[in-house]
């Protein structure tokens, strides 16, 4: 292929009208040309291949076109012309990746001094700018702020942080955007419909979002595909050739996944063996197609109606709760992440699905039109309704109670289902003079977060036949509109016991005759804060100190290290 067939350089734009994209940038310019407010010096930052060193020569043809200083250069006069074949003699181009020391900087400013030969200005574009030395950068200081009339400088860098900030406050500073892939697929189709070559739009989709946001990236991976199939560009082809994985094992990997068939996963792991796909780039596609789910379920018009996937995202969004997938989106960007020590990609790839059957949320629902069954061993659902006093319960009735509805007025009490996964009995009971002892019971139970919070401002009034009757402190009765609290500690008690577990709470302690946990916690720190006090105040250097130095003890800086 041919240095001009190339599609990168074929197609680079020779005027701002041409220009996919970065249209803050062409207004800015092209509002400073028309209005004649030109700046002696231009900072164009953003990642490679989105038209930093495009944009410069442009404006530098906007700047020497026979026409006079205007944002749409002819592009056939001398100028235009002598500057799209690279051959203009008062456009520099410096790589300062390979000019990196303070002498060629000497001797570029040194030029700038005389008037341009041909030209109305002299033009200097420095490419990579960041990687200039600190003597080259200090030399250009002085240019840089007080040039010659005649002189232009555009420096260009994927990495402004390097930029010494006394460059930066010299320049105008441009932000070039990574392009957005349905851009970058629009201007594909254009180039290839102008190329007479025959494609398949799920290729070109396929490229866009394999370019990263570098419209350079995806011509040259176009020219790639384009001598990969012989001249046609091919859906089936490209993505053998990106070594990017079929959305169909990818939505059958997710569909077995939620059937919890083991072995269908290993085997759909070992026929992309076969294919020889990259198991990576496996975990990175899936990730995406799990935050596409994710976006269906939450904010469904962020997935475009036109999506050729979207009735089976759909479908597969339905399937899986909230909590699945984020879970399932966490195990696919760590196994990613690990995929490097494990002892070889299929190993990391298989290793990152068995997490995925193995691991689910705690409490997580069961989403509209998924089966019961393919919850596996996830803890069932914990649904609040209201329910009348239970005959057992001892709870008065000149006590407050608080209804299940929010902001009632009644008891409020929580209904278990039928059936709950069935758990080892504990070796031991928290049990003190006959009765469960409601502290070493809480610090035997696995609940965290506001469930936790709860039960430590709780006491335990009775436990009967599956009712627990809760009393809550008057001080924190917002804990009785708080249902999920209420759900998670219930569920955590039910499995505790290894049956199911209801729990009824009552607002009010008896006077707070009986302390809670809480209360316990903050007396034993209070008693461990004073010990260490005491401590402090008996040292013999402490008390030295104070006589000699009239020192002070700073009682908050006083922490109890065993804590």
């Amino acid at each position: 292929m041919s240095a001009t067939s190339v599609l990168a350089r074929k197609w680079r734009p020779r005027n701002f009208a041409q220009l996919a994209g970065q249209e803050h940038v062409v207004q800015a310019l092209s509002n400073a040309l028309a209005q004649n407010r030109l700046h002696h010096a231009y900072l164009f930052t953003g990642t490679r291949g989105v038209g930093k060193t495009t944009i410069a020569r442009i404006f530098a043809k906007s700047l020497n076109c026979e026409t006079g200083v205007t944002a749409t250069p002819c592009g056939q006069c001398s100028a235009c012309t002598e500057i799209d074949s690279g051959r203009f003699i008062d456009l520099i181009e410096l790589d300062a990746a390979s000019n990196t020391q303070v002498d060629s900087m000497r001797e570029l400013l040194e030029s700038a001094l005389y008037a341009p030969t041909s030209g109305r200005y002299k033009v200097y574009i420095i490419d990579e700018v960041h990687m200039l030395s600190k003597s080259a950068f200090n030399a250009m200081l002085k240019t840089l702020e007080e040039p010659p009339a005649h002189v232009k400088f555009i420096l260009a860098t994927t990495d402004p942080q390097k930029i010494p900030v006394t460059v930066l406050s010299r320049c105008l500073q441009f932000n070039l955007k990574q392009l957005p892939p349905a851009l970058i697929l629009k201007h594909l189709q254009y180039v290839l419909e102008q190329e007479n070559i025959p494609f398949e739009p799920g290729a070109l989709n396929l490229v866009a979002r394999a370019a990263q946001g570098s419209m350079r990236d995806a011509l040259s991976l176009m020219d790639q595909a384009i001598a990969y199939s012989d001249s046609r560009v091919l859906e089936a082809t490209v993505r053998n050739m990106l070594g990017t994985i079929d959305q169909g094992y990818l939505f059958n990997l997710l569909q077995t996944l939620h059937a919890q068939d083991g072995a269908g996963l290993l085997k759909i792991a070992d026929d992309m063996a076969l294919r020889s796909m990259s198991f990576e780039s496996a975990l990175q596609d899936l990730a995406s197609l799990l935050h596409k789910l994710a976006l269906l379920q939450t904010i469904p018009a962020a997935v475009a109606e036109d999506d050729p996937d979207r009735t089976r995202l759909l479908e597969l969004a339905q399937q899986f709760s909230a909590e699945e997938i984020q879970l399932f989106y966490q195990i696919a960007i760590h196994g990613r992440n690990e995929i490097n020590f494990a002892p070889d990609e299929y190993a990391g790839f298989t290793m990152s699905l068995l997490r995925m059957l193995a691991f689910k949320p705690m409490g997580s629902a069961t989403p509209v039109g998924a089966s019961p069954s393919s919850q596996g061993q996830s803890v069932p659902t914990v649904k609040p309704t209201a329910a009348k006093p239970a005959a057992s319960s001892k709870v008065s009735a000149s006590q407050p109670v608080v209804d299940a509805k929010p902001f009632g007025e009644e008891a409020i009490e929580l209904a278990m289902p039928a059936k709950v996964v069935e758990q080892p009995m504990p070796a031991s009971r928290p049990v003190a003079g006959g009765k469960l002892d409601w502290n070493v019971l809480l610090s035997q139970l696995t609940v965290q977060g506001m469930a936790r919070e709860l039960a430590k401002n709780c006491v335990l009034e009775s436990f009967e036949d599956g009712k627990m009757v809760l009393h809550v402190e008057p001080q924190h009765k917002q804990f009785m509109n708080n249902r999920i609290a209420q759900e998670k500690l219930q569920a955590a008690l039910s499995d505790y016991f290894a049956q199911p577990v209801r729990i009824q709470l009552v607002l009010g302690n008896e006077a707070g005759q009986v302390a809670t946990p809480a209360v316990v916690e903050r007396q034993i720190r209070q008693d461990r804060h004073q010990a260490a006090a005491d401590a402090i105040a008996q040292d013999p250097f402490v008390r030295e100190a104070q006589a000699q130095l009239d020192a002070q003890i700073v009682q908050d800086s006083i922490k109890y290290l065993q804590e």
